[in-house]
């Protein structure tokens, strides 16, 4: 069983290589924001990219800086199959994870305007601001010194993986390849 987590910037990717590994590998996968959307709505809260932010940091600092992903790590050891972690956005998560066998990170990047074009074109209910607010929202989940808060910078440092997804589909889906060549 290989469990994979995958981190990066807004409108990179990652739902481009979650799709990609479950149906060229039968991964199944395991999403934080999926786990946030069930809290939000638990609390009776909107769904929204800041209330997902302020679900989070409360779930960690309550917790623990790893609780989600940790929680997520649990359902997926116990379903005994090839999964991946969509998205880790804390160091503690990395750490955390880590500690497990068969973990590896893979992060994705793309050039700002590329990515905000992306997640105009998605259209999730969280994808509907201006680019200087989705460049707001994205600095503020990049750095910081707080464990129980976003430090997506320092995740995409620590991968074992860095895909630049700048250009088309099958660039992106060779690097994917060339990984799990290597994991293999």
């Amino acid at each position: 069983m290989n469990i994979i987590g995958i981190t990066g910037t807004l409108g990179a990717g990652k739902g481009t290589i979650v799709d990609y590994l479950i149906q060229h590998y039968g991964y199944r996968h395991y999403s934080v924001r999926g786990y946030l959307i069930e809290e939000a709505e638990r609390r009776g809260l909107p769904l929204n990219r800041d209330t997902f932010v302020v679900v989070a940091n409360d779930l960690r600092a309550t917790h623990s800086p790893s609780f989600i992903t940790d929680e997520l790590y649990k359902q997926a050891a116990a379903a005994g199959e090839n999964a991946i972690i969509e998205s880790v956005r804390t160091p503690g998560e990395v750490e955390s994870l880590r500690k497990n066998p068969n973990f590896v990170l893979f992060a994705v990047d793309a050039d700002p305007k590329i990515r905000y074009e992306r997640i105009v074109l998605r259209g999730s209910e969280t994808d509907h601001v201006s680019f200087e607010t989705f460049l707001a929202n994205e600095q503020r989940e990049m750095n910081s010194d707080d464990p129980n808060h976003q430090n997506v910078g320092r995740c995409m440092q620590m991968a074992d993986y860095v895909f630049h997804n700048d250009g088309d589909f099958d660039l992106l889906y060779r690097q994917i390849e060339q990984a799990i060549t290597q994991l293999s």
